[in-house]
């Protein structure tokens, strides 16, 4: 890859994307044309005083537009976060939000959106049955997504993960018309992410669509899209890893980041239920929980996926197609780019293990898991990845 080359393209699934180095300046014309005179900038605290934001106030002022910035946004949104950004939103009379960040600042921002017209508690939208039929949808903001990190994938999602920190879990909060209206993948954001959160959000995304394309149930469209997002993950996150300024690079991992989540509409599964729950306790950085509980899970649930291992092998280009040669390859990734073996190296023991199984099996992703597991089951899952035992 040559970051001589660069990407340019516009596209429409599932929501308006504007590909490619410099659509960023394509901001103020995007909110012209949308009809969004009053945006809310919403960003996280380590991002605000930087040139990409302060120079996105600026382009974004000087074109007329009534902007206000909103960077109370920690690594793990939490419901505080939001309260205090639908107050902003409200106080300045905004009829948008600009979600400006990573996986953290797009939650938040989508969920200050959708919060600034209702009058019911967050968590009565939890992603459970039809519970999203709660919301006033004539309460719920246009949000515009700029994904700074190439990850989450929340710029295409229909849903916020937000930490209720009295009960210590994390909650996911959807309703359809949370989906961004429109999405501006400009490589150029991201290069200046450094190597270890490059590494960790791009795991990330590559364990969306792993664990889409494992989940069980019928969804060709999701499982090929994941197919190709593990493939373009393989190809370019060490090259983006290594020099962080390979648009082309950061273009591919922009673009299977997005593709992750559209994938995993399909379903998630063991990997993001105990990393939830995990990241909700201790407070870790999700794509490192995601990348380090990887290779546990998939030992957990070799009986149920070993046969379909041939199609994601090709995808990452191995010759053998067996289900210890695409293990091998992950645990081989992951120390290539720098990843820890166990959770005892990010300060995570084993002191709480019932409950973290416990908060796992409750969690929405579990259910997605290519075998039905229980608290138990995922309970020694996180025992062996703290202890490094596969």
């Amino acid at each position: 890859m040559s970051s001589a080359q660069t990407i340019t393209a516009n596209w429409g699934i599932p929501n308006r994307m504007l590909v490619g180095p410099g659509r960023l300046q394509e901001l103020p014309s995007l909110c012209e044309e949308l009809g969004y005179k009053s945006p809310l900038l919403v960003t996280d605290k380590g991002l605000k005083d930087l040139p990409m934001i302060t120079e996105t106030l600026a382009l974004l002022k000087n074109a007329g537009l009534g902007v206000d910035l909103f960077a109370d946004v920690a690594g793990n949104p939490v419901e505080s976060s939001v309260s205090a950004g639908v107050e902003v939103y409200r106080t300045g009379q905004h009829d948008s939000v600009i979600a400006f960040g990573g996986g953290s600042a797009l939650d938040v921002g989508k969920a200050i959106a959708f919060m600034s017209g209702q009058t019911r508690p967050i968590w009565d939208f939890e992603d459970i049955g039809d519970y999203w039929k709660r919301a006033d949808v004539n309460g719920i903001a246009p949000v515009i997504a700029v994904p700074t990190t190439a990850g989450t994938g929340s710029e295409v999602g229909r849903a916020s993960v937000i930490s209720n920190e009295q009960e210590h879990r994390k909650v996911i909060v959807f309703h359809p018309k949370m989906l961004p209206v429109a999405v501006i993948l400009d490589p150029e954001v991201t290069v200046a992410l450094p190597p270890p959160i490059t590494a960790a959000t791009g795991l990330d995304a590559f364990i969306h669509c792993f664990e889409a394309y494992c989940a069980p149930g019928f969804h060709p469209i999701a499982e090929g899209i994941a197919l190709q997002g593990m493939r373009l993950i393989a190809e370019a996150l060490p090259v983006a890893y290594e020099d962080g300024a390979d648009l082309v690079a950061r273009t591919h991992m922009l673009a299977a980041a997005s593709m992750g989540a559209i994938s995993f509409q399909k379903g998630l599964g063991g990997v993001h239920a105990i990393a939830h729950a995990v990241g909700a306790m201790y407070n870790t950085h999700h794509g490192l929980t995601n990348a380090i509980l990887l290779p546990y899970v998939m030992k957990h649930n070799q009986s149920a996926i070993e046969h379909r291992m041939t199609p994601v092998a090709q995808a990452i280009g191995l010759q053998d197609t067996s289900f210890e040669s695409v293990l091998a390859w992950v645990l081989e990734f992951r120390r290539q780019l720098g990843i820890p073996h166990t959770l005892r190296d990010i300060d995570v023991a084993a002191d709480q293990a019932e409950a973290v199984g416990e908060l796992a099996a409750g969690d929405p992703s579990a259910g997605g898991n290519p075998t039905p597991v229980n608290a138990e089951d995922l309970t020694q899952v996180f025992r062996n990845a703290v202890n490094g035992i596969i």
